[in-house]
Formats: C-alpha cells, sequence, structure tokens
C-alpha cells in the first residue's frame, strides 16, 4: 500500500450549501474551521437541508471578512456579517436544541425568495455548546450545526470503487466529506480507529449512514436515483447504507492537504 496522504479538504459554512476547497485549515470544536457555522431554518427554528429543498445546493458560500457571501445564480450576491446576536433564537437540528443568532431580515428575504419558502438564517455562537453524541465520542466533544460529528472522512479509493460500479459517475462532493484521503484500498477507513496527522489525532467514532443527499446533482439540483441504488446493493448494515466515518479532531494548528496520514489503532 502506498502512502496515505490527505487529498482534499473542505468546509461547509452554511449547512447543506455547497462545499469550499481548502488547501489547509484550522482546527475549532474538533472539526474544521468555519463549518457549518450558518443554517437554514423554518419559521419553527427546524433546521432546513436539501432533504427538504435541493435547491439549496445552487448557493456558493464564500468566506469574507465579517462574515459570508452567497452567491447563485438568478439572485444578486448576499453579504452577511457574522450577527451581534442581540437576537437569539431556539433552532434544532434533528433531536438537539441549541441557541443560535438571528442574521437579519435581508438574509431571510433573499433565501425565502430562492428556496420559495418562508426560511431564515441563522449563526451558530462561539459561546454555545452542543455536544455530539456521547454514546459513541469522548466527554466534551462537540460540534456546530453538523449532522452529528464535526469531521466526515472518505477515502478516494471508496468513491473510485463506487464509481466503477455506476453508469455516471460522481464527484466526491456529493458525500460532503471534509477529509478525504488517498493511498489505500477501497473502505480501508471501515476498519480504522484512531489516525495520526501532522501533529494531529482523529478519532473515527462511527460510520456514517446516508441519507438521500448524495443522490442530488449539486449542478442542476435533481434528485436522482444514484448512488443509493448501487450503494445499498453492497453497502447496506442494519438496514442503513453505510459510505465514510465520522471522526472527532485532537490538536492545535494547521491541517494541510498532502499531509501524512498513519493509521494509529
Amino acid at each position: 500500500m502506498s502512502e496515505l496522504t490527505v487529498s482534499q479538504l473542505a468546509i461547509y459554512p452554511v449547512k447543506s450549501m455547497k462545499q469550499i476547497s481548502l488547501a489547509e485549515a484550522s482546527i475549532d470544536m474538533g472539526g474544521l474551521k468555519y463549518d457549518r457555522r450558518w443554517m437554514v431554518v423554518d419559521a419553527d427554528g427546524q433546521m432546513i437541508t436539501q432533504r427538504q429543498l435541493s435547491r439549496l445546493c445552487l448557493i456558493q458560500p464564500e468566506l469574507v471578512d465579517g462574515g459570508i457571501c452567497l452567491h447563485t445564480n438568478g439572485m444578486s450576491d448576499l453579504k452577511v456579517n457574522i450577527p451581534d446576536c442581540a437576537k437569539i433564537r431556539r433552532v434544532t437540528v434533528w433531536s438537539d436544541n441549541c441557541n443560535a443568532c438571528y442574521a437579519g431580515t435581508e438574509a431571510e428575504r433573499w433565501l425565502t425568495e430562492f428556496l420559495g419558502t418562508t426560511c431564515s438564517l441563522v449563526y451558530f455562537p462561539d459561546n454555545e455548546i452542543r455536544l455530539v453524541d456521547q454514546t459513541f465520542a469522548g466527554e466534551g466533544d462537540r460540534t456546530a450545526f453538523s449532522d452529528g460529528f464535526p469531521v466526515l472522512l472518505l477515502s478516494q479509493a471508496s468513491l473510485d470503487d463506487l464509481n466503477k460500479r455506476l453508469v455516471s459517475s460522481i464527484p466526491m462532493a456529493r458525500f460532503r466529506p471534509n477529509i478525504v484521503v488517498s493511498g489505500c484500498v477501497p473502505y480501508a477507513e471501515d476498519d480504522w480507529q484512531q489516525l495520526e496527522i501532522g501533529d494531529f489525532n482523529m478519532r473515527i467514532v462511527k460510520p456514517c449512514s446516508r441519507c438521500v443527499i448524495p443522490g442530488i446533482d449539486i449542478e442542476t439540483a435533481e434528485r436522482t436515483g444514484e448512488p443509493t441504488k448501487t450503494l445499498s446493493q453492497y453497502r447496506r448494515k442494519d438496514n442503513k447504507i453505510m459510505f465514510g466515518q465520522n471522526a472527532v479532531l485532537d490538536g492545535q494548528g494547521i491541517l494541510k492537504t498532502g499531509m501524512p496520514v498513519k493509521v494509529i489503532a
């Protein structure tokens, strides 16, 4: 087996919107800094993702001084500053309730117009704590608006193997990983428990069960039957489709593409 390396890094500043590819990233809350700090919610504070509104995948966030800028075809760009948290909203991510900062009426109007339903944008404040499922992770491990854990890891070999089985190949971005590792055999990540990347320790906490989101074409927002249909033929476990691993990063500093990855356990 060739040397394992970090081949891709990506963050998703707004939950369910397009990714931002990075050459390097700082670590924050056990994951990559700026990842899923923003989220679209309905009038009741419930999260809205591509599961409900696939058009979210057509919006490209950009990190700018003091906040983010949202871009999509047919709409003027929207600059949103990190809110001062003068208006706190109680929001829900799956079964977790947490406090979030309302990002204002301009963002609410912009998103409502593009998505075709009443919704608003919220920000995860620095002083808020949302613990991950302690059944799998360590005491005190936390995240922002991710589905469950701060890092999603996937190997390039696993995607390559899947694409060989598909009529039309799909890009890695459809699976929304934060860290992609190259140099291993397909699905090697299923057996990893602990990795060393530079000065960082990565704990693999549980397999990632996949929903409908990888079946959405990120260029058109069209819902398709793949790769779900193909994955269900060989990646089903406990009536769930598993592809990739949830993880937590320990350490401080900069994570970079090209860094060697060592399997500790």
